[in-house]
């Protein structure tokens, strides 16, 4: 990833609503950047429409397809819960830490300890494991917009701003970094409908 350019791309970001849709608007290396949700599911070849859009941050609150109890149970193997929690990674059957791996990285990276889940975690490892669709071009806007505003945060999406950086025309000036790429490279495809694992690249659990 280029870390400096993505740096730069969030140190200028501004989110607005036009038209009754989140617009991402940014300037990196003297070139203006602008999408929105379906623009930016085109530009990294991914569903924008007709599935799932939830971001909700520590509400433990029953929502469409989710009911807090039920997936702390599935993920903590262990029916004997009786509220909602974090579920632990040493809680996980090694195919869920992987699932729970894909979602911090990739759907909605996050600053702080990876071995524990949010409920916005269990969410959408709930939605992958089901087979159901989850809008991730509207959750990143949404992402976008919420750690824009906290002070420290990791760098989202980093390995995923080339594509955008490539499309607007951001001369990539600064050193590539290999380092930060060797830690994962997953990308996801559709088959039926299906998210499904397509990538490579060591996977530290």
């Amino acid at each position: 990833m280029h870390v400096d350019t993505c740096k730069e791309f969030y140190v200028r970001l501004t989110m607005i609503y036009y038209k009754k849709k989140e617009v991402a608007r940014s300037r990196v290396r003297g070139v203006d950047i602008e999408f929105d949700s379906e623009r930016l599911a085109s530009i990294l070849g991914i569903p924008g429409n007709n599935s799932i859009c939830e971001y909700i941050k520590e509400v433990w609150e029953e929502y469409k397809y989710t009911k807090p109890l039920e997936i702390t149970r599935k993920f903590a193997n262990d029916e004997t819960i009786m509220k909602p929690r974090r579920v632990r990674s040493v809680e996980m059957k090694p195919f869920q830490r992987f699932i729970h791996f894909l979602v911090m990285k990739n759907v909605v990276p996050w600053f702080g300890k990876r071995d524990t889940t949010s409920y916005m975690d269990l969410i959408y490892m709930d939605h992958i494991v089901s087979r159901r669709l989850v809008k991730v071009p509207r959750v990143m806007m949404r992402h976008m917009n919420y750690v824009i505003s906290v002070k420290d945060h990791e760098l989202l999406y980093a390995d995923w701003m080339t594509m955008i950086f490539e499309v607007f025309g951001v001369p990539l000036v600064d050193k590539l970094d290999s380092r930060e790429m060797s830690l994962v490279s997953i990308v996801f495809c559709v088959s039926d409908y299906i998210w499904i694992y397509s990538g490579y690249g060591p996977l530290k659990m």
